[in-house]
């Protein structure tokens, strides 16, 4: 059958139109292939920031952070700061409506905040809004802040990723099952989740911002397999995927349908060390390890060379960083060190890595063969986040079998506060918070809580690099490198991209 003929039967059945409409609608589903499992779609009550990430298909804050993680405007039109920095003012956005058709106001604000901010509900993020005193409606666009003390970082807690606004109504037909039944302001609605497997998202047709979203719907899959990853957006199976495989960075590049994208991050990988257990109690052995490590071959063996050997406990990027000369390294070293600190054969101990995913279990095997090589024999296992939340979130200090932790941070709020104190002050133990070396320092401890109450930007400064000098020498991380995000993506896809957080922006995305 010729086209021409092909056409004319199709015609005559009507069917053109129908097909016509069809590709236009598949034109608009994207496919997203990510790196590991999601654990909850309740903002509030996730510890990773991809889980975060997908729900801001359904929430929005009341305040976010752009690209270059500077503070931006979302529900929340602009705020004020009483003199003595306890009360926050509000102006919200008018005229928005949440997905089950009520409204967004004061009153919505309120019944997020005092859910999050109440230790009762037990939410993981609790700790992000444990200063919060009180919420007051003022009228329907204005809601009013009052903390318990100073908190000078507490505009960039409202703009985290976890201070969604869900709809009260939601809240209280779903309870601790809102987590399963999202309902927000945001651009999409939930259509399916299979736990296992993806969850779909579609267009919200009631979205407030008009000619928004572009996308008729969003497919979060989660692929655990990096070269897979990579597979399915040669084969058109998906349009985007993060993160890249790095070994196949230089292959994805070459292909005319897709764009490599390499951005910078706040992403810090470590290996903590529980500074409570033997042998790690004993710096010396602490300050071993960190010469047994070669960075520089972590970077080209794991990573393909996106990334930077870590300088530091904070990324460079959030201010108030402070910079340190690299750990060298030097096993004969740190074989001496071992000997004097007893431990002249090495020991035997244990390495969890967060995530289960391909460049996770690179980064396990080479440090595996470099603590090998110093006579420590570690027996490594890479963890999904089922297994995180139970082993390692959810167990306090006694009960924790935490012993070398490899992880990664980042401080989606853009500042120092939510980079040093949830890793390292001594209220963060687990299951409260992630410090999982269990570091524990007085002036630590009260240098991050000054900090929050100056206002004094030199005196911020000289509070944090006063910790970051205290903890540098207590070294109770093994800090590794600030990763590259590498992203990769479909041409026909534009507005869709990777936050430095390693969160995902795709507020103004579209397909052609």
């Amino acid at each position: 059958m010729t086209r021409r003929v092909a056409r004319r039967w199709l015609l005559a059945l009507g069917m053109v139109p129908v097909l016509a409409a069809f590709s236009a609608l598949a034109a608009k589903d994207v496919v997203v292939a990510v790196g590991s499992n999601f654990t909850t779609l309740d903002p509030y009550d996730a510890n990773d920031t991809l889980s975060q990430a997908v729900a801001r298909s359904f929430y929005q804050g009341l305040f976010g952070l752009d690209k270059d993680m500077k503070l931006k405007n979302v529900l929340a039109e602009s705020y004020s700061v009483s003199d003595d920095g306890l009360t926050y003012t509000l102006k919200l956005r008018q005229g928005v409506k949440f997905q089950d058709g009520s409204d967004f106001n004061a009153a919505a604000v309120k019944a997020n905040l005092d859910r999050a901010s109440n230790p009762d509900n037990h939410l993981k993020r609790y700790n992000l809004y444990r200063n919060i005193a009180q919420t007051e409606v003022v009228d329907a666009a204005t809601v009013k802040i009052v903390l318990k003390q100073p908190f000078s970082a507490f505009i960039n807690v409202l703009a985290h990723p976890a201070t969604a606004m869900i709809s009260p109504e939601a809240l209280k037909k779903y309870g601790k099952e809102i987590g399963f039944h999202p309902v927000g302001t945001g651009p999409y609605v939930l259509e399916t989740w299979n736990q296992t497997d993806f969850v779909k998202v579609k267009k919200f047709a009631g979205y407030w911002q008009p000619g928004l979203p572009k996308l008729d719907s969003i497919t979060w899959r989660p692929v655990t397999d990096n070269n897979t990853r990579a597979a399915m957006l040669q084969t058109g199976e998906a349009q985007f995927a993060f993160p890249i495989p790095y070994e196949q960075a230089a292959l994805l590049e070459k292909n005319d349908n897709l764009q490599l994208v390499a951005s910078p991050s706040i992403m810090q990988r470590y290996i903590s060390m529980n500074v409570t257990q033997k042998p790690f109690d004993n710096p010396k052995v602490r300050e071993a390890l960190n010469y047994a490590i070669n960075r520089q071959a972590l970077v080209k063996v794991a990573f393909a060379g996106y990334a930077t050997p870590a300088t530091g406990v904070v990324p460079p990027a959030i201010a108030s960083a402070q910079s340190y000369a690299p750990w060298p390294y030097d096993p004969a070293k740190a074989r001496a060190l071992l000997k004097e600190a007893g431990y002249p054969n090495g020991f035997s101990t244990t390495l969890w890595s967060s995530h289960n995913h391909s460049t996770a279990q690179k980064v396990l095997q080479f440090t595996q063969q470099q603590l090998a090589q110093v006579g420590v024999k570690a027996q490594v296992m890479a963890m999904d986040a089922g297994q995180r939340a139970s082993q390692v979130e959810g167990k306090g200090q006694k009960e924790s079998g935490v012993r070398m932790f490899y992880t990664g941070w980042s401080a989606s709020t853009g500042e120092a506060d939510w980079a040093l104190s949830p890793l390292f002050a001594s209220q963060s133990w687990p299951p409260t918070l992630f410090n999982t070396a269990f570091y524990s320092n007085k002036q630590v401890d009260e240098d991050l809580a000054a900090a929050l109450k100056t206002s004094d930007p030199a005196e911020k400064a000289r509070l944090y690099k006063e910790a970051q000098d205290i903890i540098w020498k207590a070294s109770p991380w093994i800090p590794l490198v600030v990763e590259k995000l590498v992203s990769a993506h479909s041409k026909k896809l534009s507005g869709f991209w990777i936050m430095p957080d390693t969160g995902f922006s795709f507020d103004d995305a579209d397909l052609q």
